[in-house]
């Protein structure tokens, strides 16, 4: 049994698990039901139904202003009145009907794995994005040679990085990828700049002992230079590369494919990709582990040249909020 709701076109039913289930857009906080749907969900009068309701209201346990509204129904002079998810799951744990019942054991149990395990999995939503995450990951393993050393775990960090929104992967399938950073934040940098801050970098690692005097330098005479000054250019007083999302990036991208240092070229690309991002306020420490880094920068290096729009697309749709 399947009811459209007028709003937004959302089909609510109720499962055979006893689930609300909801197909449409879920993109809502709440969904909303008309008094003939609640008595189609949960198998009640309309009676039944409307006292309910009001029982609801006038005990204090959901608001009425924040929880019921009149819509305007073309096919009729009379408004239709709609109550919000908060309103359908209250009237499911008040109604005595075998449906009713068995909403409300789903719903007992799955408020009580959320309180054993602190969480909650809807696996049928997983189920049906789980053919896509393993997508995912195959169409950035693509862009890597046979030989690669991105294993499909180092793949999985990266697509866990921005798998909130399970990619955008008609995108990426298409190639329409961003071409632009999510913000226009602008960092003043020179290449002297990151020389200096570079430095600091190889002294800390040679402190440690990970790494040698050939760390960071130039295999020819401005050859980082020469990188900084292309991401940096202007032309016709615009930037090239206009935000700091495109620049580190770009930076990321040809510092470790351009090898301009003897040694190091990997790590100091990762690390001057961070700090631009880190000086520009962008970096989300918690979701860019070292480990997802990793393996940025080993899908940044082993990637076929042919593929970079592709690449600095991902970068820039990991990085867009």
């Amino acid at each position: 049994m399947k009811n459209k709701s007028i709003k937004n076109d959302i089909v609510i039913y109720q499962a055979k698990s006893g689930a609300i289930e909801l197909k449409g857009d879920f993109a809502k906080e709440t969904i909303w039901a008309t008094q003939a749907q609640l008595v189609d969900i949960f198998e009640i009068d309309q009676s039944v139904a409307s006292r309910h309701i009001s029982n609801i209201f006038n005990d204090g346990e959901i608001s009425k202003e924040s929880n019921m509204q009149k819509m305007h129904n073309a096919n009729s002079d009379k408004p239709v009145i709609l109550y919000s998810l908060d309103v359908i799951l209250a009237v499911g744990y008040r109604a005595n009907s075998a449906r009713a019942i068995r909403f409300r054991k789903w719903a007992t149990q799955v408020l009580r794995n959320h309180l054993i395990n602190g969480y909650t999995i809807n696996r049928s939503r997983i189920a049906k994005n789980y053919g896509k995450f393993l997508k995912a990951v195959e169409q950035i393993k693509q862009l890597l040679p046979e030989s690669g050393n991105v294993s499909t775990d180092s793949a999985l960090d990266l697509v866990s990085l921005f798998a909130s929104t399970w990619i955008s992967l008609e995108a990426y399938d298409t190639s329409v990828l961003p071409v632009a950073g999510a913000t226009q934040k602008q960092v003043s940098l020179t290449a002297q700049n990151l020389e200096s801050v570079l430095r600091e970098f190889k002294h800390e690692l040679m402190k440690r002992k990970q790494a040698s005097e050939l760390f960071g330098r130039e295999r020819q005479a401005d050859s980082f230079t020469s990188i900084v000054g292309n991401v940096f250019q202007s032309f016709g007083g615009r930037d090239v590369y206009p935000s700091a999302e495109e620049k580190a990036a770009h930076l990321l991208y040809f510092v470790v494919k351009d090898h301009p240092f003897t040694d190091g070229n990997k790590r100091n690309g990762a690390f001057v990709f961070i700090w631009i991002l880190k000086k520009a306020r962008l970096l989300n420490v918690g979701r860019l582990t070292p480990e997802a880094l990793t393996a940025l920068t080993l899908l940044v290096a082993e990637s076929d040249p042919k593929n970079k729009d592709r690449v600095i697309g991902l970068i820039l749709l990991l990085l867009k909020k």
